[in-house]
């Protein structure tokens, strides 16, 4: 090892000198230790969030099925009722979705959900009166406040986008033969959880099937507005308010006692 000494200084000065330098050697060494540490932890702390965020992304969406894009509910004998949120679902679900052995339901009344019931021709009385409350709440006698209103099933064969009479509007339909009439069909229905699916539900009031911490239900012309309801019971519910719009029935709506 070679060091170097300045002739014109002592052996003490040299000393000393080099005493200073192996000081500023430590302390450099000791800094660069300190960033060394701190840049593992801020990796470490990277990587801990990328993990987080990888397992978040892993999270599968759950795959919806076909009737969840409309309005819909099963009845208290499991069949499935499926109802157009506009006039154009109205039509798409005759056109694609509508069997013979089904029935069509809709309230006495412009405006409203058309109603199928899967397998309705074998259903019983109850689940009858399921759906066509079901079409009645939403319908526009709902935004009319009204009590109840008159609802119709008829049959597939019964239906027809063609009239020799003239122009059928886009979601309505030309009927012959004679219907199977609900007369006073009282407006209510019930929001909640599905206890199998975790998700929204909305069932009509008159319905055996329960939801979790489900809510009654009214139309009312001095309830709140449907966007202020879906934020009241997104947050008892634990779900998305944007859920409860898909569901809830157009127009203002009041909690009712049970």
């Amino acid at each position: 090892m070679r060091i170097k000494l300045h002739i014109n200084k002592s052996a003490h000065e040299n000393a000393a000198a080099y005493y200073e330098l192996a000081k500023e050697a430590r302390k450099k060494r000791e800094g660069l230790a300190a960033a060394m540490e701190e840049t593992r932890k801020e990796i470490e702390a990277a990587k801990k969030k990328q993990k987080e965020g990888e397992k978040k992304a892993v999270r599968v969406k759950r795959e919806k099925q076909w009737f969840e894009k409309f309005h819909w509910f099963t009845t208290s004998g499991g069949l499935l009722a499926v109802g157009g949120r506009d006039a154009k679902q109205n039509d798409l679900l005759f056109a694609k979705h509508m069997d013979e052995a089904d029935l069509f339901f809709h309230a006495d009344i412009q405006g409203g959900s058309a109603v199928i019931l899967k397998g309705g021709a074998d259903a019983g009385q109850e689940e009858l009166l399921e759906c066509a409350q079901f079409a009645a709440s939403l319908s526009n006698a709902w935004k009319n406040a009204n009590a109840g209103v008159d609802v119709y099933a008829v049959k597939k064969g019964q239906l027809s986008k063609h009239s020799h009479g003239g122009y059928i509007p886009s979601g309505a339909f030309a009927i012959t033969g004679e219907r199977a009439w609900f007369r006073s069909t009282r407006l209510g229905v019930r929001a909640g959880i599905g206890e199998g699916s975790k998700r929204a539900e909305l069932v009509p009031a008159v319905s055996k099937r329960k939801l979790l911490m489900e809510t009654a239900l009214l139309p009312s012309r001095s309830g709140k507005d449907k966007g202020a309801l879906a934020k009241i019971l997104a947050k008892k519910l634990n779900v998305h308010p944007d859920e409860l719009l898909e569901i809830l029935p157009n127009g203002k709506s009041k909690i009712a006692e049970k």
